[in-house]
């Protein structure tokens, strides 16, 4: 016969309106595993003790492996997250700005996105199965979010037509590679200069 836990006890005991607390307060742990996590990689490193993690979310680290098992799972969820965070940012900016100011905030919401998980790139780079789908999700997530971006900027006539988006985000990726030597400064005016460029030859 296979024992409940004392906690699953405990959940199946309670009112609805118990449970619904209880549901609540795990959705905020991992929220705030997550975003603790994706802080102390960036700045750490993924290899970084598990405690440490715990400390910076303010929980224990015993509901850190409630919630990753492994540290596989925990790296896979932060960039999950950050993919999807930085994928959303599209519609946000397009409901809120012109079409080339939406597609600038966005490439710079990328150039975030890739800054901040230069702490994960040793692991998703090590061959690690656990990963093996993060570049299609990228892909999935990523294109479509700049692809209507770009679709509106060009359809507005504010920047040149044929562009792709795998070019685009290959080179952000690229000139955000050295800015860890030269600082953010750098990757904000390459940025810049970069959206600068792509409205040569634009129609308008």
């Amino acid at each position: 016969m296979v024992r409940r836990s004392e906690a699953q006890e405990t959940t199946a005991e309670a009112t609805p309106a118990e449970r619904g607390r209880v549901r609540a307060d795990a959705r905020r742990n991992l929220d705030e595993l997550l975003k603790a996590a994706m802080k102390v990689f960036a700045s750490k490193g993924v290899d970084a003790p598990v405690r440490d993690i715990a400390k910076e979310a303010g929980v224990g680290v015993g509901t850190l492996y409630r919630h990753f098992p492994q540290r596989s799972d925990l790296v896979l969820a932060v960039c999950t997250r950050e993919i999807d965070a930085c994928a959303d940012a599209a519609a946000t900016f397009s409901a809120q700005l012109g079409p080339f100011e939406a597609l600038s905030a966005w490439m710079g919401r990328y150039v975030e996105f890739i800054m901040t998980k230069r702490g994960l790139a040793a692991a998703l780079y090590s061959g690690d199965a656990a990963y093996q789908g993060l570049p299609a999700y990228f892909e999935k997530r990523l294109h479509p979010a700049l692809q209507g971006l770009l679709d509106a900027a060009q359809g507005a006539g504010a920047i040149r037509s044929g562009l792709q988006t795998n070019e685009l985000l290959r080179a952000v990726a690229g000139f955000c590679a050295p800015a860890q030597d030269v600082g953010p400064e750098y990757t904000g005016r390459m940025l810049e200069l970069f959206m600068d460029g792509l409205r040569y030859r634009a129609p308008a």
